[in-house]
């Protein structure tokens, strides 16, 4: 599993921009298409950014690139909340690419018809393959989660359902997520982490016992496919520190 360390989150974003697009450009040269899950929250809106910029823009193929979510809040699409609208305004408005390529997670109908509905349109493009996602990109909250894996949440037991809804209490929110089972179907696994305040649960996610309960992202292991972090040195800072 390798873990790529760099000085801060600019270095970090370009470093990441820089290996996507050769990883991308690979895989497209093997496949008529590229499939990638996207990340809600913070962490990603830098990187969109990039993405959506010169040089990276021109490395990518964007005709062939098809876009997923890992999670999504059970909000409307003009919600400064929505993972989706998130995407829309950092990275697929400035792109040149076609609705028919980017598969939200609807929040038009209720969450459980959504997560169906999901399920649906995943077992339609992977039934047939080897993996599921050639990429998912993840981030990782402070307090271990992802996706919207949250600890001590029914969800991290799913062994079964690819996509799952569920009343987040903590939040009063409803959330839509992929699960464990179809993200480590995928080709690649990317997580971005960064910042102090994510060091001592990194520390653990990383080489503490396992303890998916507490710390959900511990689930997510490819079983055929690779797993990379990308971290700043913030995020590193207890790696080096007894467990």
């Amino acid at each position: 599993m390798p873990i790529h360390i760099y000085k801060n989150t600019d270095d970090l974003n370009k470093a990441v921009c820089e290996w996507m697009t050769g990883y991308i450009n690979s895989t497209l040269e093997k496949n008529g298409r590229f499939t990638i899950a996207l990340s809600g929250g913070s962490t990603p809106k830098k990187l969109h950014t990039l993405l959506a910029a010169s040089p990276f823009k021109e490395k990518i193929d964007w005709g062939k690139m098809h876009f997923f979510w890992g999670d999504e809040r059970a909000v409307p699409f003009t919600d400064e909340r929505n993972n989706a609208k998130m995407a829309f305004d950092t990275l697929l408005n400035l792109v040149p690419i076609s609705a028919n390529q980017v598969h939200i997670m609807r929040t038009d109908i209720t969450p459980e018809d959504s997560a169906a509905a999901y399920e649906g349109i995943l077992h339609g493009y992977f039934d047939e393959t080897a993996t599921t996602f050639d990429l998912v990109l993840l981030g990782m909250g402070d307090d271990g989660h992802t996706l919207s894996l949250f600890p001590g949440t029914e969800i991290i037991h799913e062994q079964n359902a690819w996509t799952k809804a569920f009343l987040l209490t903590s939040q009063n929110m409803y959330r839509i997520s992929l699960t464990a089972p179809v993200v480590n179907k995928a080709a690649c696994v990317a997580f971005l982490a960064t910042g102090s305040k994510k060091a001592g649960t990194l520390k653990q996610v990383l080489y503490g016992d396992y303890l998916p309960d507490i710390y959900p992202s511990q689930l997510i292991k490819p079983n055929n496919g690779e797993a990379h972090w990308f971290i700043d040195e913030d995020a590193a800072s207890e790696l080096d520190k007894p467990t």
